[in-house]
């Protein structure tokens, strides 16, 4: 992590903790730090930024992969030890907790979801709880979890990231996730033909009677061009804005974390911003998984919503 072997310095400390545990397929001749360490291409941990450029688009984040399907399955066995321990008495602990999460995820689904569907809501629920426990692991103390994982790697260099939304990969992969059901519900609901139709006489309806049916193509593709960039910017914003607001709440975690190598009253104070932007970031990390949650479901929305009907079932 540090050029000279020593302490690092802040940019390569800001560098190492913001890099990811990357893992692809490496070319021959490869380079790190000016040295050749790739004589015949394979898979290997990259070691360096000049590997995973060379890696490419084929470059796994184990650390993104790792974390996101942890907490996805910790999510899981939460809820359905709960869900087993469900009664119809009054809640306490993690039940009640679990309680007020469903309902108000309920409450919010019904109030912005005005069709019939018994997959709205259990996405919406897995949604926003798995960003949150994603985004949750911001709180923790940013040089322990990387510490210990390059204390048990052997490497005091090991790169390790434990907030996935703070990888593009992971947030974008969502987005384009939720774009992809919606498409798939917009043609379930509406047929292929009525999929088709929504993409080209919208937003403007050509007119097939007289001198209108010669710019009819001319409208229809016009209307095309508009609802495909609509529809590629809808992931590619629902990604990037969690993405860039976890990323930007990391960054300000490391820099103070940096503060406290300056001396013992800038520890104090590094102290005093590392609690207070903490208690503040809880707000920005639940509110960034209510409205991812909030875009998925009225992305949703849209794709049932027909122009002929009024209501759909499911």
């Amino acid at each position: 992590m540090a050029a000279d072997g020593n302490a690092p310095t802040i940019t390569e400390y800001i560098q190492h903790h913001l890099t990811n545990w990357t893992y692809g397929k490496l070319p021959a001749g490869t380079y790190c730090d000016g040295k050749s360490v790739q004589e015949t291409s394979g898979w290997a941990v990259a070691h360096c930024p000049e590997e995973m450029t060379a890696m490419g688009f084929n470059a796994i984040h184990v650390d993104s992969m790792l974390w996101s399907i942890s907490l996805g399955l910790i999510f899981l066995m939460i809820f359905r030890m709960c869900a087993k321990k469900a009664h119809s008495g009054v809640p306490t602990g993690m039940l009640n907790l679990v309680e007020i999460i469903i309902e108000f995820i309920d409450k919010t689904v019904k109030e912005t979801f005005h069709y019939r569907s018994r997959f709205v809501a259990p996405l919406a629920l897995t949604i926003f709880v798995w960003v949150f426990l994603m985004n949750l692991m911001d709180l923790l103390p940013v040089d322990i979890v990387p510490q210990l994982a390059a204390w048990v790697a052997g490497d005091s260099h090991f790169y390790f990231k434990i907030v996935p939304t703070t990888d593009p990969n992971v947030t974008l992969g969502m987005g384009f996730t939720v774009i992809f059901l919606v498409i798939l519900f917009s043609i379930r609901q509406k047929g292929l033909i009525g999929f088709i139709k929504e993409l080209t006489f919208h937003p403007f309806h050509p007119s097939f009677k007289g001198i209108g049916l010669l710019f009819a193509p001319l409208i229809i593709v016009f209307n095309l061009i508009l609802e495909t960039i609509g529809l590629v910017a809808k992931p590619i914003s629902l990604g990037l804005r969690l993405f860039g607001n976890l990323y930007a709440g990391e960054m300000i975690f490391i820099l103070i974390a940096a503060m406290f190598g300056a001396g013992f009253l800038f520890s104090l104070f590094a102290g005093v911003l590392q609690l207070g932007w903490a208690l503040f970031h809880i707000i920005i990390i639940t509110l960034q998984a209510f409205v991812f949650m909030v875009l998925t479901v009225v992305y949703m929305s849209m794709a049932f919503h027909n122009d002929d009907e009024d209501q759909f079932t499911h």
